[in-house]
């Protein structure tokens, strides 16, 4: 994840944390682990960062930049190449790992990248009246190929958390958004069916609710 020329004791203890944490969740990486795999004490690690929540939030901030910066540079380039860099598949998987968690930090984080994905929408020419909706539900879209990485690899026969893998999945995911899978008259008839059911959402019933997911 660190160039060469960023090989410094700070960004070694930040990348060994990204991939510790990846590996075995925010709480199941340790002081002592992270800085064993960083090549360095941990009292070098508390000087740096102060605490392991003082780390994440760094790791969080440093992927979530990352991320954003080829974002944004495909955006004024148009040259996906550039959103495909090394890093790219490590940082996604760190922070669907980070999002996950359930904790606060995690829906700040996602509110932040929506937010990211507001100002990357402001530089396309995608058409939508609800900006906040559509890169909302896009960043959830993205997320979910990671959050089902299980579900995928049995699909596939192919690890896609490994490079082979996950070239796999993205480049299916690159079919998928290289052509309309509606037509113009569909999308418009959806749109039209959607107005009906907000309109009418509330009756005799009550306001209608998504059904719950069943628990374990």
């Amino acid at each position: 994840m660190s160039s060469d020329s960023d090989l410094t004791a700070r960004a070694r203890i930040r990348d060994a944390a990204i991939a510790l944490f990846t590996e075995r969740g925010i709480a199941g990486a340790t002081i002592r682990d992270i800085a064993q795999a960083a090549g360095v004490s941990s009292g070098l690690l508390r000087h740096h960062f102060g605490s392991k929540e003082g780390l994440r939030d760094a790791c969080d901030e440093f992927a979530l930049a990352r991320i954003t910066q080829l974002q944004m540079a495909f955006t004024e380039s148009q040259a996906l190449g550039g959103a495909l860099a090394p890093d790219a598949m490590a940082l996604q998987q760190y922070l669907v790992r980070s999002l996950m968690d359930g904790s606060p930090r995690g829906q700040a984080m996602f509110a932040a990248a929506v937010q990211g994905g507001e100002r990357w929408l402001a530089g396309t020419k995608l058409e939508t009246d609800d900006p906040r909706a559509f890169v909302a539900v896009l960043g959830a879209m993205k997320l979910g190929m990671f959050l089902m990485r299980d579900q995928l690899t049995a699909a596939l026969g192919e690890d896609v958390g490994e490079l082979p893998g996950y070239v796999r999945m993205i480049r299916a995911s690159l079919e998928i958004f290289s052509q309309p899978l509606l037509t113009p008259e569909q999308a418009e008839q959806g749109m039209k069916a959607l107005d009906r059911l907000r309109d009418s959402s509330t009756g005799e019933k009550g306001p209608w609710r998504m059904p719950s997911m069943p628990e374990d």
